[in-house]
């Protein structure tokens, strides 16, 4: 019995070793390897020189970090909101028994298969100022429409619409949420003489709010780590309109090589997530509800 227990014992750490080498190589590494740049300051051409808290100093009185800050909050609460509610609408429709309802689920999932770069040269057509496909389809309305990308007011509103615009992934969890919710509580509400708003707000809401909640709490962690599509389409312009921190930290990494104060950004940008995320799991008593079995 002891030798078996050995024998299977040796067989569980010879499979896991591959993930536990990677673990160690590839995450684990590099995360002690930031807390310890982010002491120092080096540029890749020197050696690194300690400088103890001075990076961390130096972020506190930079006024363009409050300023990403600023803009990553902006940007993750506008694609939470929006992006939420927008994909929640749209699985509920995909949800009912429509005719070609196949070929509609396959339509709203193809953006978010979409590569990186070709939505960013989709959406600056898009959203261009003057031949731009919103701006053309408001001025038919009569309605001049705004700068979007050029404007520092409506850059980032333009950002959240195309990202919203590929969250097939959201309507794909949502609609599995939906179509795990009994059948017959939907039926005893009817019976109950519950209309379909009732039945919406007091079964559909509850029984989803986990799936709403994890679709938050995930939306919110990849809003606040978003920079790639907006390096493409506006470096961080108008002005610092755009300029996100992870854009900022990419900025100071690669473009200034000032490789200590972009590990101490990081571990700012971590400890926002970490806040953000613990605020939601605090307020998420107050209307998650998990089935009790």
């Amino acid at each position: 019995m002891a030798t078996l227990a050995r024998r299977e014992a040796r067989r569980f750490h010879l499979f896991v070793s591959p993930w536990l080498l990677g673990f160690i190589l590839f995450t684990g590494g590099p995360i002690i390897a930031a807390i310890v740049i982010s002491f120092m300051s080096w540029n890749l051409l020197k050696a690194p020189e300690w400088v103890g808290l001075a990076n961390y100093e130096r972020m506190f009185a930079d006024p363009e970090f409050w300023e990403s800050i600023e803009n990553t909050v902006q940007y993750g609460v506008g694609y939470v909101v929006l992006g939420v509610t927008f994909t929640f609408v749209m699985a509920l429709l995909l949800n009912q028994p429509l005719r070609f309802q196949g070929l509609f689920r396959t339509v709203m999932y193809l953006p978010s298969v979409v590569s990186g770069l070709a939505t960013a040269l989709l959406w600056l057509n898009i959203l261009h100022p003057d031949y731009g496909l919103i701006n053309k389809i408001l001025a038919t309305a009569g309605i001049t429409g705004p700068g979007w990308l050029a404007s520092q007011e409506w850059a980032i509103p333009a950002l959240v619409l195309m990202a919203v615009w590929g969250a097939g992934n959201t309507i794909v969890i949502y609609l599995a949420g939906l179509q795990g919710i009994p059948k017959s509580l939907y039926e005893a509400a009817e019976i109950d003489g519950a209309g379909w708003w009732r039945r919406f707000w007091s079964v559909t809401v509850p029984m989803m709010s986990p799936v709403i909640f994890f679709n938050v709490v995930t939306g919110f962690i990849g809003a606040l780590q978003g920079y790639v599509l907006i390096l493409a389409m506006t470096e961080g312009g108008p002005g610092n309109a755009t300029m996100v921190l992870g854009l900022y930290i990419y900025r100071h990494a690669f473009v200034y090589f000032d490789m200590g104060y972009a590990a101490a950004l990081s571990w700012a940008m971590f400890a926002l997530i970490i806040a953000v995320t613990g605020v939601q799991f605090a307020l998420a008593r107050r209307w998650v509800h998990y089935e009790v079995k």
